[in-house]
């Protein structure tokens, strides 16, 4: 596994390294444009969701505390939490705050501006490009991202200009899924598709 920065370290020059120690919902905004490079395939985040961990959050993986699956948000910021989820996707957050209090931005979709060809061959079945990354577990897919990735440190450059983001309900989460702690760079394709959670009836 091969993740790192693209380009110079732009972390330190930028201010997103003091972005991501902050707290989650501006680290969440910040990370939209930024860039993210692992197994020789880059992309560009367009679409994020902020999760608090234990500070009221009940969609938080960390919400009930610290475990093995979720100890790396309770670490340092800049860091990557993987998981594994519905038995058959990997997802990555990116996780913020200070030291000792757990929370995490989920990557939820990207645009592949570099390793293109790769990245269709890990997706052969996407016909359209501005799909192979739109969602998380297609991003982690397009990116070859897997639990070897876990706690990895990760970003790169390029926050977007504030009126270019919108924010709206996060996505497939039953706790606290009004809150509208999903960002996107607004018009762009590869953002994943809006679907509000709906109760099931019992």
């Amino acid at each position: 596994m091969d993740i790192q920065q693209s380009g110079r370290d732009l972390a330190a020059e930028t201010g997103l390294a003091d972005l991501l120690a902050g707290p989650v919902v501006p680290a969440a905004r910040g990370l939209l444009g930024c860039t993210l490079t692992a197994n020789d395939v880059t992309v560009r985040i367009t679409e994020t969701e902020a999760y608090a961990g234990t500070a009221g959050d009940p969609a938080s993986h960390a919400y009930r505390g610290r475990t093995a699956r979720n100890a790396v948000m309770f670490g340092p910021s800049g860091h990557a939490y993987v998981y594994f989820t519905y038995g058959m996707h990997w997802c990555m957050n990116v996780v913020t705050g200070p030291d000792g209090e757990a929370s995490a931005v989920l990557l939820r979709a990207g645009e592949v501006v570099d390793g293109l060809d790769v990245a269709r061959e890990r997706r052969p079945a996407v016909r359209r490009d501005v799909d192979l990354a739109r969602g998380p577990a297609r991003l982690c897919a397009a990116l070859g991202i897997d639990r070897a990735a876990y706690g990895v440190d990760l970003l790169g450059d390029g926050p977007v200009p504030a009126d270019a983001v919108a924010a709206g309900p996060r996505v497939g989460v039953t706790g606290a899924h009004d809150v509208p702690w999903r960002f996107w760079i607004d018009g762009d394709p590869t953002v994943s598709a809006y679907r509000r959670h709906v109760p099931r009836s019992r």
